[in-house]
C-alpha cells in the first residue's frame, strides 16, 4: 500500500519520464527483428528437357549495414554452365540485387539457391560490410519437374 501512496505523490515530471523510457525501451526492441537477408526465387515449376529455364534470385536486407553475399545453385542433378556460376555482390539496405542463371536441364530436379554472408574486402563501398551474429547461410529450396 505504501508503495502505491508513494505513486499517488509522483510529480507529473516523474511519470512522464517513466512513460517515455518505457516507449524509447519499446522501440529499441522492435528495432532488433530486422531480417539480414529476404530472399525471393522465381523458377517455373515445370519445363520440357533441353529448353532454357531461367531462374532468378532477387536479395534484400532489413539491415542499415551492408553485407558481401555470395550467391549459387546447388542441385541433385549435374548441370553444366552458368548454372555452376556464383556471384558475390554487396547487398545494402536502398539497393537489392537480381541474379539469374539461365539452364538447360534434361531431367526433373531439386534446385536450392544458396546465399553465404562472407568476409572479403573491396566489394562493398569503404569496406564497411558486416556479417550477421545469427546466421550467414541462408537457402530456398524448390523443385522443377521435367516432361
Amino acid at each position: 500500500m505504501y508503495c502505491l501512496q508513494l505513486l499517488f505523490k509522483a510529480s507529473t515530471g516523474t511519470l512522464l519520464l517513466v512513460l517515455c523510457l518505457q516507449l524509447g525501451t519499446s522501440k529499441a526492441e522492435e528495432d532488433t527483428s530486422r531480417r539480414a537477408i529476404i530472399m525471393n526465387v522465381q523458377v517455373p515449376q515445370k519445363a520440357r528437357a533441353n529448353d532454357e529455364v531461367t531462374l532468378r534470385l532477387n536479395l534484400r536486407t532489413e539491415l542499415h549495414e551492408c553485407l558481401v553475399c555470395k550467391s549459387y545453385l546447388r542441385s541433385n542433378v549435374t548441370i553444366d554452365g552458368s548454372f555452376n556460376y556464383a556471384y558475390t555482390s554487396c547487398l545494402c539496405e536502398d539497393n537489392e540485387k537480381n541474379h539469374y542463371w539461365d539452364f538447360r536441364p534434361n531431367r526433373s530436379m531439386a534446385i536450392v539457391a544458396v546465399v553465404d554472408v562472407i568476409r572479403e574486402l573491396n566489394i562493398c563501398p569503404g569496406d564497411a560490410a558486416v556479417i550477421p551474429i545469427r546466421a550467414n547461410r541462408y537457402f530456398y529450396s524448390t523443385n522443377l519437374a521435367v516432361q
